[in-house]
């Protein structure tokens, strides 16, 4: 054990970074457009609609739109904006809006898979390549990135965040919104708030949580995005605290305007405002759009709730100047990406943008970053090119939609690589076999040399209205699993998800396992280069793997209880039917070297360890830094993740890696504030959440 005393300085907690000031010519046209607007096409600029609603052509022409959303490329986007530009009053350009979330036509890993990369560098140039070709076809603006912390692998939605991590998650909302404003773009940081902890993983439901949970857990990551210069920012489904989080006064005034002085525009989910009537928290529709309006949310998508207001002016319900601060925030955002100026896509440019070679070598790089390997007993992996014949067998084996997983914009199916196309690019040595017959696809394998078998989820099973409440392998996959492994060929088993997913019989009984999640258009490349041992693999699971669905929530970061487990005393907080620990932890992940810690040091706010790559293959390591309050005035984590480095290294180099502890690593909400209190703490400097080399200091 190693004790050092740190010592801190007081500093203001409260960090503000505020968009830049618009210059006074802009404000000055913005100014002078409100003047000139009548009510109904001030309203009209806070509406939004989809492409394929009826006669939203007309309603552009007549300035009673501001945003479209689900338009399809620059010719539908120009022939719109022409409406909005040529034939409207004012001649106020339209602002075209997409759910752009893990790429636009270049389909990159989901979410939760470039999570695995440990990579902001790599989360942001996925961002960038995503804008630079959904500006090409006339989106300026992508409801993304999700930044919701979820604990709770039977939501849906976990595909589409980083995972179970406040500081992982803050790291990866800030280089995604690096990565889409980069040039002129809009990013949405979503859902405010604390969407991904809603009530049994039921997609749209209630939570309710803690003061101090929300600040120091769901809230992290979009004060990173605030910081980073997140232009927009769109509500949450959920109800927080009884209270719908599109009429929440204490989120969007009190912390997201007020605490963090954010000056760009909020933006409903869809049909959100008009759904205030479901949470019953309004009677009508003119009732829900003023409890929006007055909270703070600018933009009302899809519904058209806020037409209702005109008449809450006219009778004096509400006053023009709460709409107009809403138009004031949504023009100077038009006119900042120049769309005044620039209003239409060139179609020339879109189709040389769209799938660029650039972008597909991008893709495959990130996707060979994402994937997990969690298991390679006797180093079954990597494979060998002239071991024999390969049995390629299993439901997701050959299906291209499902390497794209959800939400993939204008992505092609027949455009993407699945894992039988990727290995037959490696080797001719195949045997294929779909695994609907399982006794067809035992045939097939009893052939063989070896088998990779792919399983999984489709990816429709994954994304928004996509709860589940078991987790296992769907379908008879875990028949096909039994009966291939039974055939006693050894068996790689590549499981493509969204989420976690149960898999305790095969971790017992699988030699070796690779999570890819959904890699995206180059997947299946990726995937092989793993299988082969072209790529060494380097992925780290961003959220935690249960061994079953009894143990949800499950995560690292929890809380010490008075009776923490102890196998021999009853009365201990564990199961009488399980072990309480997970399947595979959080940050865990191997590689096909060997990296070996030693040598930890803690020198003031340093703590520093080396690294040893001690194998015979160069590699990249995720070194992850821990750290624990013992004693605090309210519990605190048994663990929590405060710094981590992706570093390659050559085999047998050695590297000191060092990281700095600050303030903001070590305080935590107290009352109505932050605070660091004296104590002494626990560090860790490791490869995962579980393992690693332990020090302490003492603040003072």
């Amino acid at each position: 054990m190693i004790r050092k005393t740190l010592v801190f300085i007081s500093a203001s907690l409260l960090c503000i970074s505020p968009l830049p000031a618009q210059s006074a010519s802009v404000d000055q046209r913005v100014e002078s457009l409100i003047h000139q607007m009548t009510l109904e096409e001030k309203l009209g600029q806070l509406i939004q609609y989809t492409a394929s609603q009826p006669d939203v052509r007309g309603l552009a022409a007549k300035g009673g739109v501001g945003c479209v959303f689900n338009s399809g490329g620059a010719a539908q986007t120009n022939a719109l904006q022409r409406a909005a530009v040529e034939e409207s009053r004012l001649k106020i350009p339209l602002l075209f809006a997409h759910d752009v979330i893990h790429g636009y036509r270049t389909i990159f890993p989901i979410p939760l898979g470039i999570a695995s990369t440990w990579d902001p560098s790599a989360a942001e140039l996925a961002a960038r390549i995503a804008a630079k070709e959904a500006s090409a076809s006339g989106i300026r603006w992508t409801f993304a990135p999700m930044v919701d912390i979820a604990r709770d692998p039977r939501w849906g939605r976990v595909a589409e965040g980083a995972g179970e991590d406040p500081y992982l998650g803050s790291a990866m909302a800030a280089a995604y919104v690096r990565g889409f404003q980069a040039d002129s773009f809009l990013a949405c940081a979503k859902h405010f708030a604390a969407y991904g902890a809603a009530e049994a993983g039921r997609d749209y439901n209630s939570v309710d949580m803690s003061e101090r949970m929300l600040r120091q857990v769901y809230l992290p990551p979009f004060k990173a995005a605030v910081d980073a210069g997140v232009r927009t920012i769109m509500t949450g489904f959920d109800s927080l605290n009884a209270v719908p989080a599109t009429a929440n006064d204490h989120l969007l005034k009190e912390i997201l305007r007020g605490e963090w002085n954010f000056r760009g525009f909020v933006d409903s989910d869809y049909h959100a405002i008009g759904q205030l009537i479901d949470h019953a928290v309004a009677a009508t529709p003119q009732e829900a759009a003023l409890k929006a309006i007055r909270a703070g949310v600018d933009m009302d998508m899809f519904d058209a709730t806020y037409l209702t207001l005109a008449a809450a002016v006219r009778e004096g319900r509400l006053s023009e100047s709460v709409i107009d601060a809403s138009v004031r925030r949504i023009l100077r955002a038009k006119f900042d990406l120049g769309l005044f100026e620039r209003p239409y896509a060139d179609e020339q440019r879109e189709r040389s943008v769209l799938l660029a070679k650039e972008h597909v070598d991008a893709a495959r790089r990130i996707a060979q970053e994402s994937i997990v390997v969690l298991r390679n007993q006797g180093a079954l992996l990597p494979l060998s090119k002239n071991a024999g014949t390969i049995a390629v067998i299993g439901p997701l084996a050959d299906s291209k939609a499902d390497m794209l997983g959800s939400w993939y914009a204008f992505g092609k199916p027949e455009e993407a690589i699945s894992v039988l196309e990727g290995i037959r690019a490696k080797t001719t040595q195949i045997a294929y076999a779909k695994g609907d017959d399982i006794a067809a696809a035992v045939t097939t394998a009893q052939k063989s040399d070896v088998v990779v078998l792919a399983v999984g989820e489709e990816g429709k099973m994954t994304g928004e209205a996509s709860s589940r409440a078991f987790l296992d392998l769907p379908g008879n996959q875990q028949q096909l699993l039994e009966a291939i492994v039974a055939t006693q060929r050894p068996v790689v088993l590549v499981v493509m998800s969204g989420r976690p997913l149960t898999i305790s019989w095969a971790a017992a009984n699988v030699p070796a396992i690779v999570w890819p999640w959904f890699p995206g258009s180059q997947g299946g490349h990726a995937i092989a280069d793993i299988l082969f041992g072209d790529v060494n693999p380097s992925g780290k699971l961003p959220i935690t793997i249960p061994r079953s669905v009894g143990q949800i929530p499950i995560y690292y970061a929890h809380l010490p209880t008075g009776r923490p487990e102890d196998p021999a005393i009853k009365y201990t907080s564990k199961y009488i039917d399980s072990r309480n620990d997970p399947l595979y932890p959080f940050g865990y992940g191997l590689s096909y070297t060997r990296f070996e810690y030693s040598d930890l040091r803690v020198s003031g706010l340093t703590v520093s360890a080396d690294v040893l790559n001690a194998g015979e293959r160069d590699g990249d390591e995720i070194v992850q830094l821990y750290v624990r309050q013992l004693v605090a005035s309210v519990s605190r984590p048994v663990k929590e993740l405060k710094g981590f480095r992706r570093i390659t290294l050559a085999a047998g180099e050695k590297r000191r890696v060092e990281f700095t502890i600050t303030k903001n690593d070590l305080q935590f909400w107290l009352d109505h504030g932050w605070t660091v209190e004296p104590g002494t703490f626990k560090v860790w400097i490791g490869p995962n959440s579980v393992e690693g080399l332990e020090g302490t200091f003492e603040v003072k």
